[in-house]
C-alpha cells in the first residue's frame, strides 16, 4: 500500500507537527513499507491462534491499593515559582486557534 506525501501532510497537520519536505518524503516511504509488510502478513492463516497482549506465562504485578497520607499542600507548592491559596499559578496558554 502506498502512502502519499499529501497523506503524511494531513496527519502531520492533525498532530500539529511541522515537518520538512525531506521528513515528509521519508515518512511516506517508511509508512508505505510498514503497510506493505502488514499486507504480506495477511497471507498467513491465523485461525485458532489466540491473540496475546503479553508473553505467555507473564502476569501483571500490582501492589494492593492502600490509603496513605498524601503530600501536604505547603510542601507540594514549596518550590513553585508562584502559588496562591495552595494552587500553582501558571501562565495562560490557551489562545484563539484557527480551525483545521
Amino acid at each position: 500500500m502506498e502512502i502519499t506525501q499529501q497523506e503524511v501532510e494531513k496527519v502531520a497537520k492533525l498532530a500539529r507537527l511541522a515537518l520538512t519536505d525531506i521528513e515528509k518524503a521519508a515518512f511516506a516511504k517508511q509508512l508505505s513499507q510498514i503497510l506493505t509488510h502488514v499486507e504480506t502478513l495477511k497471507q498467513y492463516d491465523t485461525t485458532g491462534v489466540v491473540p496475546t497482549a503479553t508473553m505467555p506465562g507473564q502476569m501483571n504485578v500490582f501492589r494492593p491499593d492502600m490509603v496513605r497520607p498524601s503530600l501536604p499542600v505547603d510542601s507540594a507548592v514549596a518550590n513553585a515559582p508562584e502559588s496562591v491559596d495552595g494552587f500553582f499559578v501558571v501562565p495562560k496558554i490557551i489562545e484563539d486557534r484557527q480551525p483545521l
